[in-house]
């Protein structure tokens, strides 16, 4: 892979608070392990086994193939970096799930004034380095551990001498620890944990990036992802004041909310003493609202994440889909990394947009561009003054040029994404999905037509799923025939997934049917939440909206909607529908110092929203159409990982063979289960 620097981080400058002290805060941390590497400052791994508290591209970061450090070249200086340390190039394995994260707080530049040489992504096997010393970042799992065993016995085998530093994201374990104690090489090694926590994506987004938070939480009752949340929202609360008010809804809502007040009581009088700039924090479990990552989303950044898969702030493209390189330089191989932020103005006024208006938006930011063009010829005729003439030249310079090529990007994403939609296909499930979400009726025959052609399993799973949390579950001989097809025709391995699903209350049985009541008591009441809480409006305008209907063309989140009526009514007016839903309610109010007063300079308050398991491009839309609103509110959204329907179905799926080809081009499958239904006729 070849070597090179980050896009460009995005700017934070536009937040409605000072984000970017967060990624100050992570790169202060970075740069401090980096520098430790060679010295005394970590503890090494034998003085304890105890917590000290302290293949794929990478995201933002690329990796190079490490054959000399010099492929990285000479960096310049960065404030706070040690030059003494600067001085000594390190080898940096990167965990391939650890790059992208880290691609959103540190440039290419940063790492080189820290001593980092060549860059490699951690794989089993061999390490071919020929730095003394190699730094880890990797999360702290079992196999992780055999891949760094299997690196310092080679370089043993071959009478190497070599420091080795190991840092865990975001804390160290004693599984790992004790992994690497059983692979004797503990002692070679020396261990330290790097807490990023929150990381910004946006001016008013933040995550986690914990990608199997959803089952860890939801699934398996592993509480870890849950202490993750609330030392990343105690860590703000030492940023930006203490929150005043927390409200939540969920089981692991509420215990996130007593850590956070355990953790305060441990801190006794060491607290920040700053005012408050975050007025409220609202804490929603994904299981209370299954039914939003369940449905098609229908925004565009949705729909690109639904067709080509959004990771880390970044989708990957053909070069095709990309402009032209300047001059001689070569064209990509393989699929690009393209960042999807407020960096890019085009993208930022249409991303939120219901897609069935993303191609009329395009189209006038063309004509405006083209009319900016004509006035070109103004100024080679003399026409304009100076003054005009350096305001042209400008514009041009700072806007013009990099919106034109950002609008030859997305015209190429929306004609890719339009071809698929265009699909009858894609027609006939957005049909299905409708309709059940009215309660028109059930998609029970489209679903064995899908099963029959074998289209891709993510695609008939999500749509079972959607009718059981919609129609309270199906009856048990249908569930029993809708399972026994799966299974004969993707393969008994899946046999696992049903049973995860069913654990999970997305896919059951009726209540009392046989006896037993049903897992997820939510889906019995979900129309009479829909209709409570106003989730159907097919008379809504997309290019136009009143409401947050149009992200699902029609359907809005339930989650969103709750967060919307937490100020106005307020929740103890819809009460008996937060009794619906799954999981407890709550609302509390911190009773701030002594010495801090509740006053802000801000005019508007400021509300954070965590989604715990997961939070879609779809709900990130509904929640920004808010914050621009008539509410009076600013909204900043912070979710454990940014999920899709798909992505939190192979969560949930043990069998990893198959992942490669569950989530297909949606069109490619359209041709796909032409020929098998034609197969099967023959």
């Amino acid at each position: 892979m070849a070597s090179g620097g980050a896009p460009g981080l995005v700017k934070l400058d536009k937040a409605v608070v000072n984000l970017e002290v967060l990624r100050e805060h992570a790169l202060r941390q970075l740069g401090e392990a980096l520098d430790a590497a060679g010295s005394a400052t970590v503890r090494p791994a034998t003085s304890s086994l105890h917590s000290t508290g302290a293949g794929e591209t990478a995201d933002g970061l690329k990796v190079g193939d490490g054959s000399a450090a010099g492929d990285l070249g000479a960096g310049g200086k960065m404030g706070g970096a040690n030059q003494a340390g600067a001085l000594v190039k390190k080898a940096l394995v990167l965990d391939p799930k650890v790059s992208g994260p880290l691609g959103l707080v540190a440039e290419l530049p940063f790492l080189r004034a820290h001593g980092v040489g060549p860059m490699y992504h951690l794989q089993p096997g061999r390490l071919d380095t020929p730095a003394k010393t190699v730094v880890y970042l990797v999360r702290p799992l079992v196999a992780q551990m055999k891949a760094i065993s299997e690196h310092i016995h080679y370089h043993h085998s071959l009478k190497q001498q070599k420091d080795y530093y190991v840092y865990f994201l975001p804390r160290r374990t004693m599984v790992a620890e004790r992994a690497l104690e059983e692979h004797g090489v503990y002692a070679d090694i020396t261990i330290g944990e790097l807490p990023l926590d929150l990381i910004p994506f946006d001016t008013d987004l933040l995550s986690l990036e914990l990608g199997g938070s959803y089952r860890e939480c939801f699934l398996e009752n592993d509480c870890t992802s849950l202490f993750y949340v609330a030392r990343s929202l105690m860590k703000l609360q030492c940023m930006f004041g203490l929150i005043p008010n927390i409200k939540g809804k969920g089981q692991c809502a509420q215990q996130v909310k007593d850590m956070m007040l355990r953790m305060r009581r441990e801190m006794g009088g060491d607290e920040p003493t700053i005012a408050p700039e975050i007025d409220t924090l609202i804490l929603i479990d994904r299981q209370v609202d299954m039914v939003s990552p369940m449905a098609t989303q229908l925004t565009y950044e949705g729909l690109i994440d639904e067709v080509f898969g959004i990771s880390n702030g970044f989708v990957y493209l053909d070069p095709e889909m990309l402009p032209a390189p300047e001059g001689d330089r070569p064209k990509p191989k393989g699929k690009v990394p393209t960042p999807l932020n407020s960096n890019d103005e085009v993208y930022n006024k249409i991303r939120d947009q219901n897609f069935s208006v993303v191609g009329p938006r395009l189209n006038a930011k063309a004509r405006e561009i083209k009319a900016y063009y004509e006035k070109k010829e103004d100024v080679k005729k003399g026409l304009l003054s100076t003054t005009e003439i350096r305001d042209f030249v400008r514009k041009y310079k700072n806007e013009i040029s990099k919106e034109e090529v950002a609008l030859q990007i997305h015209i190429n994403v929306a004609e890719e994404i339009h071809r698929i939609c265009n699909a009858d296909d894609f027609h006939d499930r957005l049909e299905r999905e409708q309709s059940v979400l009215l309660g028109d009726e059930y998609a029970d025959e489209y679903i064995e037509d899908c099963i029959s052609k074998k289209d891709p399993l993510l695609k008939v799973l999500r749509l079972l799923c959607l009718q059981s949390l919609t129609k309270g579950g199906f009856k048990p001989k249908q569930l029993d025939f809708f399972r026994r097809e799966i299974l004969q025709t993707y393969g008994y391995e899946y046999m696992r997934t049903l049973l995860n699903l069913s654990a999970l209350g997305l896919l059951t049985e009726q209540k009392g049917a046989r006896g037993f009541a049903n897992l997820n008591l939510f889906s019995s009441n979900f129309a009479t939440v829909a209709k409570n809480l106003n989730l159907i409006d097919t008379s809504i305008d997309v290019s136009e909206p009143g409401d947050i209907h149009y992200v699902y063309s029609g359907y809005a989140p339930i989650s969103v909607r709750l967060v919307e009526m937490a100020f106005k009514p307020g929740w103890r007016a819809i009460e008996n529908s937060l009794s619906l839903l799954p999981g407890p309610t709550f609302e509390i109010r911190q009773q701030l110092p002594p010495s801090v007063r509740q006053t802000t300079t801000k005019t508007r308050p400021v509300t954070l929203v965590f989604h715990i398991g997961g939070l879609t491009y779809a709900e990130l839309a509904a929640y920004r159409y808010l914050s621009q609103g008539r509410e009076g509110r600013d909204i900043i959204i912070a979710t454990t990982k940014m999920i899709s329907g798909d992505s939190i179905l192979e969560s949930v799926i043990d069998n990893t063979l198959l992942k490669q080809d569950m989530r297909t081009d949606p069109g490619l499958s359209v041709q796909k289960g032409k020929e098998a239904a034609e197969s099967t006729k023959k």
